[in-house]
């Protein structure tokens, strides 16, 4: 595009994309074609129009950023549910560790649920094998 300026007049020189002839007009004139979108002839006839309006392209660009905001927010959401799902994880696995803690100190076996006065001594001799690990009970360290 070419811009030169008579009497005052800023004008806009542009080619045909038919025959390849110069279409001269005003700055504001191809500026409101722009915005428009409406029909111009170049000086054989062929009729001429902007595919996309300045309006169209700023629809574009909005729906571009709403679609990018909305997949952020996806992503937090997920992020989101992911975390609060590993915080409810752990607590269980706290509650559980707690929960077995108490049955045994109080001299429950975590294996059959039996009461016994000597737990350890049973431990060692009814359930040698037995360790943290089997009873799918994770040790959790506490938070300083």
């Amino acid at each position: 595009m070419t811009t030169f300026i008579i009497n005052d007049d800023t004008y806009d020189a542009r080619t045909c994309g038919k025959c390849g002839c110069k279409i001269i007009m005003l700055a504001y004139v191809w500026k409101a074609r722009q915005d428009d979108g409406e029909t111009f002839y170049c000086p054989n006839g062929h009729p001429r129009a902007f595919a996309e309006t300045t309006a169209d392209k700023l629809r574009q660009e909005r729906d571009r950023l709403a679609q990018q905001i909305a997949e952020r927010d996806d992503a937090v959401r997920i992020e989101r549910e992911r975390r609060e799902a590993a915080e409810r994880r752990e607590n269980a696995a706290k509650g559980q560790v707690t929960k077995l803690r108490k049955r045994a100190s109080a001299g429950v076996c975590p294996c059959c649920n039996r009461t016994f006065i000597a737990l350890q001594r049973h431990m060692t001799q009814k359930h040698p094998g037995f360790t943290a690990e089997d009873s799918n009970v994770v040790e959790l360290k506490t938070r300083a």
